[in-house]
Protein backbone atom coordinates (compact mmCIF):
# COMPACT_ATOMS: atom_id res chain seq x y z
CA UNK A 1 0.00 0.00 0.00
CA UNK A 2 1.18 3.85 -0.39
CA UNK A 3 2.79 5.82 2.52
CA UNK A 4 1.58 9.44 2.36
CA UNK A 5 3.11 12.34 4.36
CA UNK A 6 2.15 15.74 5.21
CA UNK A 7 4.62 18.73 5.41
CA UNK A 8 4.06 22.07 5.88
CA UNK A 9 5.64 25.17 8.24
CA UNK A 10 3.87 25.94 11.74
CA UNK A 11 0.30 27.10 11.64
CA UNK A 12 -0.59 25.23 8.21
CA UNK A 13 -3.19 23.19 9.57
CA UNK A 14 -1.66 19.88 9.40
CA UNK A 15 -3.30 17.83 12.20
CA UNK A 16 -6.73 19.08 11.33
CA UNK A 17 -5.68 18.52 7.60
CA UNK A 18 -4.43 14.88 8.47
CA UNK A 19 -7.78 14.06 10.05
CA UNK A 20 -9.98 15.28 7.74
CA UNK A 21 -7.79 13.08 5.19
CA UNK A 22 -7.97 9.88 6.91
CA UNK A 23 -11.73 9.58 7.59
CA UNK A 24 -12.37 10.27 3.82
CA UNK A 25 -10.40 8.12 2.83
CA UNK A 26 -11.48 5.46 5.18
CA UNK A 27 -15.45 6.16 3.94
CA UNK A 28 -13.61 5.34 0.71
CA UNK A 29 -12.36 1.81 1.79
CA UNK A 30 -9.04 2.30 2.72
CA UNK A 31 -7.39 0.52 5.74
CA UNK A 32 -6.01 3.48 7.10
CA UNK A 33 -2.92 4.28 9.67
CA UNK A 34 -2.16 7.73 10.71
CA UNK A 35 0.80 8.60 12.42
CA UNK A 36 3.56 11.47 13.61
CA UNK A 37 6.68 12.76 14.08
CA UNK A 38 8.02 13.20 16.80
CA UNK A 39 6.16 10.34 17.65
CA UNK A 40 4.28 7.78 16.61
CA UNK A 41 6.05 5.07 18.95
CA UNK A 42 6.61 5.30 22.75
CA UNK A 43 10.38 6.67 22.60
CA UNK A 44 9.24 8.62 19.62
CA UNK A 45 6.82 10.44 21.84
CA UNK A 46 8.82 10.58 25.01
CA UNK A 47 12.17 12.48 22.19
CA UNK A 48 8.89 14.71 21.31
CA UNK A 49 8.56 16.36 24.66
CA UNK A 50 12.40 17.14 24.49
CA UNK A 51 12.25 18.25 21.30
CA UNK A 52 9.32 20.93 20.76
CA UNK A 53 8.61 22.17 24.44
CA UNK A 54 9.44 25.69 24.48
CA UNK A 55 11.15 25.45 27.11
CA UNK A 56 12.77 22.08 27.10
CA UNK A 57 16.98 21.62 26.65
CA UNK A 58 18.87 24.14 24.36
CA UNK A 59 19.80 21.25 21.86
CA UNK A 60 22.51 22.35 19.58
CA UNK A 61 21.67 21.69 15.52
CA UNK A 62 23.49 18.54 15.38
CA UNK A 63 21.61 16.76 18.35
CA UNK A 64 18.69 18.01 17.73
CA UNK A 65 19.10 15.85 14.03
CA UNK A 66 20.38 13.02 15.30
CA UNK A 67 17.84 13.00 17.87
CA UNK A 68 14.97 13.08 15.42
CA UNK A 69 16.70 10.49 13.58
CA UNK A 70 16.61 7.95 16.52
CA UNK A 71 12.62 8.96 16.77
CA UNK A 72 11.79 8.19 12.92
CA UNK A 73 14.34 5.05 13.14
CA UNK A 74 11.52 3.51 15.61
CA UNK A 75 8.80 4.95 14.22
CA UNK A 76 10.21 3.48 10.94
CA UNK A 77 10.93 -0.39 12.47
CA UNK A 78 8.27 -0.52 14.52
CA UNK A 79 4.59 1.37 12.93
CA UNK A 80 5.23 2.40 9.11
CA UNK A 81 7.12 -0.78 7.54
CA UNK A 82 4.68 -3.28 9.63
CA UNK A 83 1.97 -1.25 8.07
CA UNK A 84 2.74 -1.10 4.91
CA UNK A 85 3.73 -4.91 4.76
CA UNK A 86 0.52 -5.50 5.90
CA UNK A 87 -1.39 -3.73 3.09
CA UNK A 88 -2.30 -0.69 5.14
CA UNK A 89 -2.31 3.30 3.73
CA UNK A 90 0.23 4.74 6.34
CA UNK A 91 -0.86 8.50 6.40
CA UNK A 92 2.65 11.13 8.09
CA UNK A 93 2.23 14.17 9.81
CA UNK A 94 5.53 15.01 8.83
CA UNK A 95 8.74 13.06 7.93
CA UNK A 96 11.92 13.40 6.67
CA UNK A 97 11.29 16.04 4.36
CA UNK A 98 10.79 18.33 7.74
CA UNK A 99 14.40 17.49 9.06
CA UNK A 100 15.56 18.21 5.60
CA UNK A 101 13.53 21.73 5.89
CA UNK A 102 14.14 22.48 9.38
CA UNK A 103 17.25 21.05 10.25
CA UNK A 104 19.02 21.57 7.00
CA UNK A 105 17.54 24.30 5.88
CA UNK A 106 16.36 26.33 8.97
CA UNK A 107 19.46 25.45 11.02
CA UNK A 108 22.16 25.38 8.62
CA UNK A 109 22.87 21.42 8.71
CA UNK A 110 24.38 19.67 5.54
CA UNK A 111 21.49 18.46 3.21
CA UNK A 112 23.74 15.76 2.05
CA UNK A 113 24.67 14.51 5.48
CA UNK A 114 21.23 14.47 6.54
CA UNK A 115 20.45 12.74 3.53
CA UNK A 116 23.34 10.71 4.25
CA UNK A 117 22.09 10.13 7.79
CA UNK A 118 19.01 8.75 6.45
CA UNK A 119 19.71 6.26 4.01
CA UNK A 120 21.87 4.76 6.41
CA UNK A 121 19.71 4.46 9.40
CA UNK A 122 16.24 4.71 8.30
CA UNK A 123 16.94 2.65 5.39
CA UNK A 124 16.91 5.64 2.89
CA UNK A 125 12.84 5.10 3.13
CA UNK A 126 10.70 7.87 1.38
CA UNK A 127 7.12 8.91 0.64
CA UNK A 128 5.25 7.41 -2.06
CA UNK A 129 3.56 10.78 -2.10
CA UNK A 130 4.33 14.57 0.07
CA UNK A 131 0.99 16.97 0.66
CA UNK A 132 2.74 20.33 0.99
CA UNK A 133 0.31 22.64 2.87
CA UNK A 134 2.03 26.09 1.67
CA UNK A 135 1.13 29.38 3.47
CA UNK A 136 3.11 32.29 4.18
CA UNK A 137 4.71 31.74 7.98
CA UNK A 138 3.69 35.51 8.89
CA UNK A 139 0.04 33.88 8.53
CA UNK A 140 1.04 30.25 9.89
CA UNK A 141 2.95 31.73 12.97
CA UNK A 142 -0.14 33.62 13.51
CA UNK A 143 -2.09 30.64 13.65
CA UNK A 144 0.45 28.22 15.77
CA UNK A 145 1.08 31.12 18.22
CA UNK A 146 -2.63 31.18 18.75
CA UNK A 147 -3.65 28.17 19.30
CA UNK A 148 -1.11 27.28 21.40
CA UNK A 149 -2.41 30.48 23.83
CA UNK A 150 -5.38 28.36 23.82
CA UNK A 151 -4.11 25.00 24.53
CA UNK A 152 -2.03 23.40 27.36
CA UNK A 153 0.67 22.12 25.08
CA UNK A 154 3.77 22.87 25.57
CA UNK A 155 4.86 22.58 21.61
CA UNK A 156 6.45 25.99 21.03
CA UNK A 157 10.36 25.77 20.79
CA UNK A 158 10.01 26.36 17.15
CA UNK A 159 7.58 29.10 17.28
CA UNK A 160 10.15 30.82 19.04
CA UNK A 161 12.31 31.61 16.35
CA UNK A 162 12.48 34.74 14.26
CA UNK A 163 10.38 34.75 10.46
CA UNK A 164 13.67 34.15 8.55
CA UNK A 165 14.08 30.75 9.87
CA UNK A 166 10.71 30.04 9.44
CA UNK A 167 10.99 31.79 5.54
CA UNK A 168 14.24 29.23 4.95
CA UNK A 169 11.85 26.10 5.85
CA UNK A 170 8.88 27.20 3.32
CA UNK A 171 11.41 27.85 0.73
CA UNK A 172 13.02 24.26 1.27
CA UNK A 173 9.31 22.51 1.05
CA UNK A 174 8.53 24.43 -1.87
CA UNK A 175 11.75 23.22 -3.74
CA UNK A 176 11.40 19.91 -2.45
CA UNK A 177 7.72 19.86 -3.97
CA UNK A 178 9.33 21.61 -7.57
CA UNK A 179 12.26 19.04 -7.52
CA UNK A 180 10.18 15.60 -6.82
CA UNK A 181 7.08 17.23 -8.74
CA UNK A 182 6.04 13.70 -10.17
CA UNK A 183 5.26 12.63 -6.18
CA UNK A 184 4.32 16.08 -4.22
CA UNK A 185 1.05 18.33 -4.22
CA UNK A 186 1.63 21.51 -3.15
CA UNK A 187 -1.87 22.76 -1.69
CA UNK A 188 -2.35 26.88 -0.93
CA UNK A 189 -3.38 26.19 2.77
CA UNK A 190 -3.84 30.19 3.44
CA UNK A 191 -7.22 29.58 2.46
CA UNK A 192 -10.15 28.50 4.85
CA UNK A 193 -10.14 25.10 6.66
CA UNK A 194 -12.70 23.83 4.52
CA UNK A 195 -11.24 24.96 1.24
CA UNK A 196 -7.74 23.33 1.86
CA UNK A 197 -9.16 20.22 3.12
CA UNK A 198 -11.46 19.68 0.44
CA UNK A 199 -9.02 20.57 -2.52
CA UNK A 200 -6.19 18.44 -0.94
CA UNK A 201 -8.84 15.32 -0.39
CA UNK A 202 -9.19 15.95 -3.90
CA UNK A 203 -6.12 15.60 -5.19
CA UNK A 204 -4.60 12.83 -2.98
CA UNK A 205 -7.91 10.66 -3.79
CA UNK A 206 -7.36 11.61 -7.33
CA UNK A 207 -3.46 10.37 -7.10
CA UNK A 208 -4.29 6.98 -5.16
CA UNK A 209 -7.23 6.16 -8.29
CA UNK A 210 -4.14 6.90 -10.64
CA UNK A 211 -1.58 4.81 -8.76
CA UNK A 212 -4.06 2.12 -8.64
CA UNK A 213 -4.86 1.83 -12.17
CA UNK A 214 -0.85 1.95 -13.00
CA UNK A 215 -0.13 -0.85 -10.89
CA UNK A 216 -3.25 -2.59 -12.85
CA UNK A 217 -1.72 -1.84 -16.55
Amino acid sequence: MSFLVLEGGEGSGKTTALSALSAALADAGYDVLVTREPGGTAEGQSLRALLLAADGPDWDPGAELLLMTAARIQHVNRVIKPALAAGRLVLCDRFVGSTLAYQGAGRGLAIASIRDLHARFVGNVWPDLTIFLDVDPRIGLSRSRHRLGQTAADEGRFESLDLEFHQRVRDAFLSMAKTNAESSIVIDASRSLAETQADMIAHVTAWLRQAKNATKS
